[in-house]
Formats: C-alpha cells, structure tokens, sequence
C-alpha cells in the first residue's frame, strides 16, 4: 500500500493565507475599499475556504457553480460539493460594490480578515438553493431560516486572507487543537497512519458513538475526533463544554496514540443528507480515508430518513469521492448481550436495549444525576452534570 495521504478534493490543497509584504499591502489598500461586515457562518466559512478545508474552493461561489451545485451536488467543472458557499449581502452594501473591484470582509468585531477579488454579483436564488439543500422549505428548520434570513445577492470571488483570528472575538478559540489540513496530514503522516477513520460530531460523546469509534479504530491506523466547533444553533451544547467532553473520554477510554483530537471551525447547516457529504469531503482534505457515518448525521427534527445521509453516497459516481463513508446502524446497550449492539450484530428483543431521549437526559444533568453508566461513561457525565447544573442555576434574562 502507498504511504501517500489521501488527494485533497479536486486534486490540490488550497491555501489562501497572505503573509508579509503582500498582506501589509491588501491591509493598506483594505480602507479605501467597500466593507462587507461578515455573519457568523460567513466568517466560518471565510477560515475553511482559507485553510483548504474547503477545496477546491478557492473563494465564495459564483453563479455557474450556485446553480451547479444545487441541482448537481458538483461544480460547474465536474468537482464532487454538495451545498454552495455564499457571500451573500443586502441591497445597501450590493450598491457599494462592482464586478470587477475589490471589497475588504471584516469579522462583526471590526477585524479586518480578508479581501475579496469581485468576479461576480449575483442574485440570489433561495427558491433553488433551499429545496435544493434542505429538501424543505420550512422556515421552522434552521438551515432554511438561515438562508431566508440571509441577503438577496450573493458576492462570487476567490478571497486574500489576512487572519482567520478576530481581534476581539469573545470565547475559547481552541489554538492548540484548531489544525489545518495542511497539519493534520503532517501530523498522520508523522505517526505513520496511511488510514484514517473521522468522527463528526457537535455533541458530547455517549456510548453508541464510542461504539462507531472504536469499531473504525479496528480497521484503521488512527481515529480522528473532529467536533465542529462553529457556529450552531441555540440549545446545542457549548464548544468548550464539548472539547472538555472529547478530553476527558480520551483521556479514561481511548489509546493515545491511535487517537487525535482535532476541531473544526465549520457552522452547521443541518442539511442532513447534502451535509454529511460535505463533512466527508471536507474530512478528504484533511487527509481523513474514511468518515463514519451515523444515524441522522447533520440532521435536526424529523426532516430526514435515518439512513438519508448513508444513502445520499451512493447518488455519486466511482471516482467522484475519494474518502470511504463508513455507514453505521443504530447502536444501543443490549442488557441481554452486556454490550454495544446494532441490528447488524444482534436480535431486537423487548425492554432490552438502553435508549434516553436528549430531553430526559438533559433533566438528570440538570438535577445532578448520571444517566446509567450502559448510555453515558461517568466520567463524561460529571462534565456536563457540572454545565447543566451551573446553566439551571443561572439567573434567567
């Protein structure tokens, strides 16, 4: 077997970082062009365009590839990505720009991040992207409301980045563990793993999930747990509170050195099936071979079937992904077994498997209790039993 990683998505790794003289000079040019103030998902989205894990994107998206990827899950060229990255603005800033001109993207704390080479202003077209990406057009789902909520033309362009670091963002950054692919293709090649399973997740990790873990460790050289730690939608667990989650568990139950913790600085779409793909894909360009794929993956509510997002794979030619999904069921604690099961693996009998709803595990942490030791590690739970306390005690606005 070859010891060379995995090809990046498209063929190259893109970087759009600017440094030195060139970035002095983007920086002084910077004020006397039109601001753009990025949202949230923008500024998310600005940091993985720049460090490569959105190759082969090299900026925001235009026209052709809009239209591309919402009615083929590929770019105009023919390149695998199935939800396009948009700049999108308001009528007032719209005016400000032209084909053809620059504008300077600044983080909503002031922070000069980047500047952006205007190819293309476009409108845009939410009645093709959200039934497109979403597969509804409930307002109620957050992905869709997000793009409702966005502006009606979108900013097509490759982007000269400056810094991926706001000056004065509030919060826990994650500097020792924000990796770019660049680096964590370093770090695997360093430790001599040729393959490599992905873990996506935005929330603490519970026995069914260590299950999918460590089923994929026995068929790789390494595991790489890479929570996304963007932005995500109200009621999600915070990402520090998360990152000390993934800590601990390492710490108490995985091997240290088959095991690597990595965040993502993505937001979450919750667009189910066309999201799960550009997980794999952006985990391709982090040099991952394989990347599990659950029950629900990037799902919210009841707008997805539970294996959609294992299906949606095989809608692609051979070839067109590189990175292995690897399609798990639905996993649980069997008292009968005294283990993790699936229905793969072992028959469904009555009152046998150990499965708590979000809701009824989020009132034992509020009251201080563990869930049994057969859904959650212990260990794990004191974490959140600490968070969900101090947050229940927390005087309401």
């Amino acid at each position: 077997m070859s010891n060379e990683l995995i090809t990046p998505n498209g063929g190259t790794l893109v970087d759009r970082m600017v440094h030195g003289d060139q970035a002095k000079s983007l920086a002084d040019a910077a004020g006397s062009m039109p601001s753009i103030t990025l949202t949230d998902k923008q500024a998310c989205d600005l940091e993985m365009i720049a460090i490569g894990a959105f190759s082969p994107l090299e900026g925001f998206v235009g026209p052709e590839d809009f239209v591309s990827i919402c009615k083929t899950m590929k770019t105009a060229d023919g390149t695998a990505w199935p939800i396009p990255i948009t700049l999108s603005v308001d009528d007032d800033v719209k005016a400000t720009l032209s084909e053809g001109g620059q504008a300077a993207l600044h983080h909503r704390d002031g922070t000069l991040m980047a500047v952006i080479d205007i190819k293309s202003i476009y409108a845009h077209d939410k009645a093709l992207e959200i039934p497109s990406v979403f597969r509804t057009e409930d307002e109620a789902h957050p992905g869709v409301k997000a793009v409702m909520d966005e502006g009606d033309w979108c900013v097509g362009g490759p982007i000269h980045v400056l810094t991926v670091t706001p000056e004065h963002e509030p919060g826990e950054q994650f500097t020792d563990h924000r990796l770019a692919p660049a680096q964590t293709r370093a770090a695997f090649a360093e430790k001599g793993w040729r393959t490599v399973a992905a873990f996506q997740t935005r929330n603490p990790i519970h026995r069914a999930h260590e299950y999918l873990c460590k089923c994929s460790q026995e068929i790789c050289d390494g595991l790489l747990i890479h929570p996304l730690v963007g932005e995500t939608k109200p009621g999600d667990i915070p990402a520090d509170v998360r990152m000390n989650c993934y800590e601990t568990i390492i710490d108490h139950y995985f091997v240290d050195d088959r095991t690597m913790l990595s965040v993502m600085p993505a937001a979450m779409r919750y667009a189910g099936p066309r999201e799960a793909v550009l997980h794999a894909l952006v985990r391709q360009n982090y040099g991952v071979t394989h990347f599990i794929v659950g029950r629900d993956h990037a799902g919210v509510g009841d707008y997805y079937g539970t294996y959609d997002a294992q299906n949606i794979f095989d809608e692609f030619a051979s070839g067109d992904i590189d990175v292995i999904p690897l399609k798990f069921e639905h996993a649980a604690w069997s008292n009968k077994a005294q283990g993790m099961v699936s229905s793969k693996t072992f028959p469904k009998l009555e009152n046998d498997q150990i499965f708590l709803s979000g809701t009824k595990v989020r009132d034992l942490l509020a009251k201080g209790e563990r869930p049994p030791a057969e859904f959650s590690r212990p260990e794990v739970a004191d974490v959140l039993i600490e968070w969900a306390t101090s947050e229940a005690a927390a005087p309401t606005a």
